[in-house]
C-alpha cells in the first residue's frame, strides 16, 4: 500500500467518527481532488508526491462541510456542475425525477417540446433535459441572486432560457404552451429543522429547503403555476420528501383541472415525486 492509500484509510475512519454518511467515498474523492487524479488512480500517486493539504480538506469535511463545496463541483446524470455557497447542491434522488420526465417528453412525440424548470438552483434539471432531449425548448427560473451566480456559470453557452424571478409568476409569455413543467422545490417542514443533515441545514440556502409548517406551501403554489403554463394534456412532475408520499398527489385534484395524479418511487422504493396531467377541456 502506498502512502496516500494509507492516509485515505485513516481519513475514512476520521470521517466515519464524525458521522459522515459515505466516509470511504468522500475520503477517496478528496484524495483524488487534492492530487489531481481520478479515484481509480490513487494507487499511482508516488509517496513523494503526497500533498499534506489532503488533511486540510479532510478537516473541513469532518466539520460536515459538503464534499461538493470543497471540490467546487457536483455530478448530476451526465453533467459536471459548479456549486458552492448560496446554491442548493443537486442530489442523486433527483436524477430519477429527471429520468421520468425525459421518458414522458419522448412519449409525447412532440417535435420541439417546451419544458419549464421552476426553482432551477444550480441548473441541474434544466441542463440535463436540454442535453438529453436535444430538440427541446428549455426554460428555467430562479429567484435567488446568490444561486444565480452559480446557475449562470453552469448555463454559460447552453441554450436554456434562464430568467430571474418568482416561480409562482414566472413565464406569463408561455401560458398554455408548455408540454412539461418540472420542479425540485423546497419541501422540508419548518418543524423538521433539527433533523436535517448538517450538510444541508448549515450550508444549503434556507429558501431552497423549507416551505411552511408542512413543507408543501410552495408546491401548492407551483400547482397553480403548472396549470397556467401547461397545454391541455401537458404533464407536471414535482419532487417531494419521501415522508410526503400520498400528500402531494392530493394537491393535483380533478376539481382543479388535473388527471392521473400519482406518486412514484425513487431507487430505494420510497415515494419521491408526484406527477399529474392537465385535464383536456
Amino acid at each position: 500500500m502506498n502512502l496516500l492509500l494509507a492516509e485515505v484509510a485513516q481519513a475514512t475512519q476520521r470521517l466515519a467518527d464524525a458521522g459522515v454518511p459515505s466516509p470511504r467515498t468522500d475520503a477517496e474523492e478528496l484524495a483524488a481532488f487534492v492530487h489531481g487524479v481520478k479515484r481509480g488512480e490513487l494507487h499511482s500517486v508516488k509517496d513523494a508526491d503526497f500533498d499534506a493539504r489532503y488533511w486540510e480538506v479532510i478537516a473541513r469535511r469532518e466539520q460536515r462541510e459538503p464534499l461538493q463545496h470543497i471540490t467546487g463541483r457536483a455530478y448530476f446524470r451526465y453533467l459536471e456542475l459548479q456549486v458552492g455557497p448560496g446554491v442548493f447542491v443537486p442530489r442523486p434522488e433527483t436524477e430519477s425525477v429527471v429520468g421520468w420526465a425525459i421518458d414522458a417528453v419522448r412519449a409525447m412525440d412532440v417535435v420541439e417540446p417546451g419544458i419549464v424548470d421552476l426553482c432551477t438552483g444550480s441548473g441541474a434539471i434544466a441542463l440535463a433535459l436540454a442535453q438529453e432531449v436535444p430538440r427541446s425548448r428549455v426554460h428555467a427560473v430562479e429567484l435567488s441572486e446568490d444561486a444565480l451566480v452559480w446557475t449562470r456559470k453552469n448555463m454559460a453557452g447552453s441554450r436554456v432560457d434562464l430568467r430571474q424571478g418568482d416561480a409562482l409568476t414566472a413565464f406569463p409569455d408561455l401560458d398554455g404552451q408548455v408540454d412539461l413543467v418540472i420542479s425540485n422545490p423546497p419541501y422540508i417542514p419548518l418543524t423538521e429543522w433539527e433533523y436535517v443533515a448538517p450538510e444541508a441545514r448549515d450550508y444549503d440556502p434556507e429558501m431552497a429547503l423549507f416551505s411552511g409548517e408542512d413543507g408543501l406551501d410552495l408546491i401548492r403554489g407551483i400547482e397553480r403555476t403548472a396549470h397556467r403554463l401547461l397545454r391541455p394534456g401537458g404533464v407536471v412532475v414535482i419532487e417531494h420528501a419521501d415522508t410526503q408520499g400520498g400528500q402531494v398527489p392530493w394537491i393535483f385534484t380533478e376539481e382543479r383541472g388535473w388527471a392521473d395524479a400519482a406518486d412514484h418511487p425513487d431507487l430505494n422504493n420510497r415515494p419521491r415525486f408526484a406527477t399529474a396531467r392537465k385535464a383536456l377541456p
